[in-house]
């Protein structure tokens, strides 16, 4: 997710084996990717090769496989999928820049195999399969691709002081059974992501000025002449991503089983930085479920919005100072746990991780209150930006479609998103939270963790959840909210 601050926004406004059936255990119904990429700084490209385990844990027999090409996103055909107007110029400083990912070959069993590029700016590779592969069996799949960096604030590109790499290789798109696999396009509003935890074995091979911060935990880096190749293992996400830069400090310390890293290159106050996230840790730690990686990097680096979130990763943009750079520290923590651990489909139903998570946030604050921001500051700060939201959308448009659980494309603007999901949010739990009580609501979402830990789940596990752990009918409450019932938010 892509963490906007209510601070800071505009409120209103190799050979393989072919077909192996899988033995039995969780190990076994992860994919595992395994990539070889090497960066080139000069040209802000990179050549890479992706060799997939791919497990059909669905009960169809498939034909095809499909992938997201994310970096597509930012080619030039796939112009205004990768942000707003409104922040172009942050995103793009110097002028336009353009970048994608090229598909080289496809290899499966040693030969090559037919694959089709799908969507309006080739957002999906389509790699048909040689034989039918059936419920429990697994494929592996060899992709060489090479990529093209935008200059560009965001995701995927690099800047003045650091290069992400981020949403860059092909990664599977999830299928639902009945449906198909899920193949919804990049979007401006939110983060339109959707994917399976898998298992990673990473080599990068880069500069040897280059400093790295990454997803999982690092095995091994040499020196070889003017480049050093990073070698690094990553279990049971859903993602991955790193980070480069030639000007970044680090500060690290252990706190319960988990390395914090926090890579940083303009921080006055670093050492701050890294107690927020380590409060934020800890403190999610014992309310929802204890954090399961040995690793966790907080990472500076040029990004048009707040903040970032992956796996074992989260990035904060440079643009921030004070409490706006605790805020984001905090909330991109919190995604740790809802999206990173227990995940779900962003794109069509953004409320469950990112309102969660912007909740999430109000009760670290709770909880900690030697920050200037507090719980109350929040909740009511929520309240009366949202009021003021409908009043103005209301004079401009004549009504306001107050509905949280939508696609991100049905979202008509980015403050219509950012109130709906962010504020809103705020707003229902809070109102949850007073009508069951602390104890009923953090059990609820400890049991939710517990529950979910590394699949994927849908507002009715949530609901369903909630009803188990607190022992009442909650459908109609989160419904009334959801659907947008609940249209009027009384002051304080």
């Amino acid at each position: 997710m892509k963490r906007i601050s209510l601070f800071l926004c505009l409120i209103f406004l190799t050979p393989f084996v072919f077909l192996v059936g899988c033995q039995s255990g969780e190990q076994s119904q992860k994919n595992l990717y395994s990539i070889d990429l090497i960066y080139d700084e000069v040209n802000h490209s990179a050549e890479a090769n992706l060799a997939i385990d791919y497990v059909n844990t669905s009960q169809t027999a498939l034909n095809e496989i499909y992938f997201h090409l994310y970096p597509n996103a930012f080619s030039e055909e796939g112009e205004g999928s990768v942000c707003s107007q409104a922040n172009e110029i942050k995103t793009y400083p110097n002028g336009k820049s353009y970048g994608g990912i090229e598909i080289k070959s496809v290899v499966i069993a040693g030969e090559k195999t037919d694959y089709n590029l799908k969507g309006e700016y080739d957002s999906h590779l389509v790699v048909m399969l040689p034989e039918k592969l059936f419920p429990d069996e697994k494929v592996q799949i060899y992709i060489e691709f090479n990529l093209i960096l935008p200059n560009a604030n965001h995701r995927f590109g690099y800047g003045d002081n650091a290069v992400n790499f981020a949403n860059f290789y092909p990664i599977t798109c999830v299928y639902r059974e009945g449906q198909g696999f899920a193949t919804e396009p990049y979007s401006p509003n939110g983060d339109p992501f959707y994917s399976d935890c898998a298992d990673y074995k990473i080599t990068i091979t880069y500069d040897k000025n280059l400093i790295i911060a990454c997803s999982g935990d690092e095995v091994l880096t040499e020196e070889k002449g003017e480049t050093k190749t990073t070698k690094i293992s990553c279990y049971n996400v859903r993602d991955y991503a790193f980070v480069l830069s030639d000007k970044f400090l680090i500060k690290s310390e252990k706190v319960q089983n988990t390395t914090i890293s926090y890579y940083y290159y303009d921080d006055q106050d670093a050492e701050s930085s890294l107690n927020t996230a380590k409060n934020a840790l800890i403190t999610f730690s014992e309310m929802f479920g204890e954090y399961p990686y040995s690793s966790f990097a907080i990472v500076q680096t040029n990004f048009v919005y707040g903040g970032m979130e992956y796996p074992q990763l989260v990035m904060i943009s440079d643009l921030l100072k004070g409490d706006d750079n605790d805020y984001v520290i905090v909330h991109e923590t919190a995604h740790q746990w809802w999206y990173g651990v227990v995940g779900n489909d962003e794109y069509n139903e953004s409320w469950l991780d990112e309102s969660l998570t912007e909740y999430s946030t109000a009760l670290f604050f709770e909880k900690n209150q030697d920050y200037d921001i507090s719980y109350s500051q929040m909740v009511s700060g929520a309240r009366s930006n949202y009021n003021l939201f409908l009043k103005t959308y209301k004079s401009i448009k004549g009504s306001v479609d107050t509905s949280m659980n939508r696609a991100l494309d049905e979202f008509e603007t980015e403050p219509e998103y950012v109130n709906n999901i962010y504020v809103r949010g705020i707003i229902m739990f809070d109102t949850l939270k007073s009508q069951i009580g602390e104890k009923k609501f953090l059990n609820a979402l400890s049991g939710y963790y517990s529950k979910f830990k590394f699949k994927n789940a849908t507002t009715a596990d949530f609901i369903a959840t909630f009803e188990e752990k607190c022992g009442r009918q909650m459908e109609g409450f989160f419904n009334s909210w959801l659907l947008g019932e609940v249209v009027f938010i009384e002051m304080n």
